[in-house]
């Protein structure tokens, strides 16, 4: 039975797209589907409003098992997958810099690779304890996300 590569993690550092690539392309893999949050400067949705800094925080051992629990899910619906990157950026973060990376990895586009990443964002937003505190021109408020765990997870 083949081990893929899983990386999930909680860091102050600078994401590398290609160091993540690398640490989960195998040699049968022609395809990854990737998804990159970012800090907005400018939010025109809802709200309209200027950002100078978002700080995020996150009780590291409890996000990094539910990150865990992220990709454990992604390999039960996709048994395509083959690498799997989930990493989160803590600290003060500007606009323009990468918060959040998800990446999936197979070895044909065709083999919901792309579903897969979406589903890791969209998952990580539900159950992975993260939180951020948005600072702007006007004072600070902490951002309420999706997280909303239900019992047993």
């Amino acid at each position: 039975m083949t081990t893929y590569p899983t990386i999930f993690s909680i860091t102050e550092d600078e994401l590398d797209l290609n160091h993540l690539l690398e640490q989960i392309t195998l040699s049968s893999t022609g395809a990854s589907a990737i998804f990159t949050g970012m800090v907005r400067g400018t939010t025109s949705r809802d709200n309209p409003h200027e950002t100078v800094y978002l700080e995020y925080e996150a009780y590291k051992p409890m996000a990094e098992a539910k990150m865990k629990q992220v990709a454990d899910e992604i390999r039960e619906r996709w048994d395509t997958i083959e690498g799997i990157a989930i990493v989160q950026r803590i600290g003060k973060l500007y606009p323009r810099t990468p918060t959040i990376l998800i990446a999936c990895t197979a070895a044909h586009r065709d083999t919901g690779v792309f579903d897969a990443a979406r589903y890791g964002i969209d998952r990580l937003k539900e159950i992975v304890p993260v939180w951020k505190k948005e600072v702007g021109p006007n004072g600070e408020e902490w951002v309420e996300g999706d997280y909303n765990p239900q019992l047993g997870e």
